[in-house]
């Protein structure tokens, strides 16, 4: 499971009427599951997607026996979802995530 945080301007994203929209767009079929979404595309077999708090929680089952091309296609459906609900680019998410990890790691 990944948590990514939400840029301030949002986290009025993070409900579930603002996130189904947004998960239809990239992944087509979605279905509510208590408190998350879930969904499937191309190499993702299924993808929860659960807002908590300022963050947003996304757990996904990958299928690694596709295509090249699906999986691309695949990534980048996934980084413009992400993109679209959090308000950071894949790279931005890249770099917060490095240093949640280094401050972890130095605390430790």
């Amino acid at each position: 499971m990944s948590t990514y945080p939400v840029r301030p301007s949002h986290r009025a994203n993070l409900s579930l009427e603002r996130l189904e929209p947004l998960c239809r767009s990239q992944f087509g079929t979605v279905e509510r599951s208590g408190d998350g979404l879930v969904a499937s595309y191309g190499a993702i077999s299924s993808i929860r997607v659960r807002p908590v708090g300022r963050e947003l929680n996304v757990e996904t089952t990958m299928n690694p026996k596709v295509a090249e091309e699906v999986a691309r296609e695949t990534i980048r459906r996934y980084n413009l979802f992400l993109e679209e609900a959090t308000g950071y680019t894949s790279k931005e998410r890249s770099k917060r995530l490095q240093k949640a990890a280094k401050a972890a790691a130095g605390g430790a």
